[in-house]
């Protein structure tokens, strides 16, 4: 629902801003002796020679930096390995640009401390590289129920930012594959100004009422395709932040959690367009939300959210399948005048089945002075599964057309 150091926040939560802390010196090249078998071709880099201890009490955090120091230096295709095991650490800072192409090879586990005085921003953060692949069967843990309770962005914008698990920040052509990330302080994991990166057969898992423990956040990036992954999470399962184009979202299940989210859209200066999201194929599962587009009614930024197509999408005992909402006022901590800057316009719904927990299946909620225009839905079948009330929609300000529709959602 990593941040920019210039204060590039997103409020991408229900119940809270989420801000973004990022770094945008330029980070030199790792230098350092290739501590590991191989030649000019590539290496291999274990943590486990390198000193590391698979015991899960043992801070193995000097063993995993040194493995990224050989690694980035090397030329060729270069692998650090976690073998089994779990290998406790604190702040990982693998910052490039690297001489090869990195490998994380994650057969263990990663255990983040829960002593925070050690983190100065994120868990793991990857920075300037051209060429990532983190693939395995092994885990990522944040170990966030230790610290959730130290969260306070609930009562406040300028809360102190909990550790997001994984960071990624001006990557390219990049591929996580495999691997799971189990409750992390925060977010799970962001992508920010990054580009060509594919997020495929991952697990993402962390308690329903765990605060604003997101699962993929992703800010001024393009080409992102996320795939066959599962995520159940506090809040947004995928959250889609300004300045995002290109994002391709299929055979994801999602719940609990908050939905597949873009925005929040507006909140700060000088936010960038979102354009050309698709999302396919998926399923949510008594998630709090289903498809959702926010903006904040006191938008401080003039951008557009366009082109977007949601289809073959189903609900099971989703609290709000379909929603746009333009008045969106976590907590009640923003101000709430009307006066939206930001557009919304040619959104495609099409074949949504499915279930509702509450009457409202569609919520197209768009601002009075900038309403929705283009909207189209086509073919939504989403009943309400209680009792004593009918499947509704409801829309204020919203332009489209409805064909194929339940009567009662047809809207136009």
């Amino acid at each position: 629902m990593g941040f920019v150091r210039a204060l590039f926040l997103l409020a991408m939560v229900c119940v809270a801003a989420h801000a973004k802390d990022y770094p945008k010196e330029e980070g030199a090249k790792a230098e350092g002796p290739a501590a590991a078998s191989g030649g000019s071709g590539g290496s291999t880099h274990d943590v486990l020679k390198l000193g590391g201890k698979g015991d899960g009490k043992t801070d193995s955090t000097k063993a995993v930096n040194e493995a990224w120091t050989a690694a980035c230096a090397g030329t060729g295709k270069q692998t650090i390995v976690i073998p089994k095991g779990d290998f406790l650490t604190g702040p990982l800072n693998f910052t490039g640009p690297c001489k090869g192409d990195i490998v994380i090879q994650l057969d263990g586990n990663l255990l983040g401390s829960t002593d925070l005085a050690l983190f100065k921003s994120n868990w793991i953060e990857i920075m300037r590289l051209e060429s990532l692949e983190i693939s395995g069967k092994g885990k990522l843990d944040g170990q966030g129920a230790a610290v959730w309770s130290k969260n306070s962005c609930a009562k406040k914008y300028d809360c102190k930012i909990l550790p997001n698990t994984l960071v990624l920040d001006f990557v390219n052509n990049g591929l996580i594959s495999g691997i799971s990330l189990v409750n992390p302080k925060f977010f799970h994991m962001n992508v920010f100004k990054s580009k060509n990166i594919t997020i495929k057969d991952v697990t993402i898992t962390a308690p329903g009422d765990s605060p604003n423990t997101d699962g993929i956040h992703m800010g001024d990036s393009s080409k992102i395709s996320i795939i066959d992954t599962v995520i159940g999470t506090g809040d947004d399962c995928i959250s889609i932040g300004p300045g995002t184009e290109g994002v391709n979202i299929s055979g994801v299940t999602c719940g609990p959690g908050h939905g597949i989210s873009v925005g929040s859209l507006g909140r700060y200066k000088d936010e960038k367009d979102v354009t050309d999201v698709t999302v396919k194929n998926c399923v949510l599962k008594k998630s709090t939300n289903g498809v959702r587009i926010k903006s904040y009614e006191d938008a401080a930024s003039v951008l557009t959210a366009s082109k977007f197509t949601y289809e073959n999408i189903k609900m099971e005992d989703v609290a709000n399948p379909i929603i746009i909402d333009m008045k969106y006022c976590p907590n009640k901590i923003c101000t709430a005048n009307g006066n939206s800057k930001v557009t919304i316009k040619d959104i495609t719904f099409k074949n949504i089945t499915g279930t509702s927990s509450t009457p409202e299946a569609v919520s197209l909620l768009c601002s009075d002075k900038l309403p929705c225009t283009g909207v189209t839905l086509n073919d939504i079948k989403v009943e309400y599964s209680g009792t004593n009330n009918k499947t509704m929609a409801v829309c204020k300000n919203a332009k489209g057309t409805a064909t194929g529709c339940l009567k009662e959602l047809s809207c136009f």
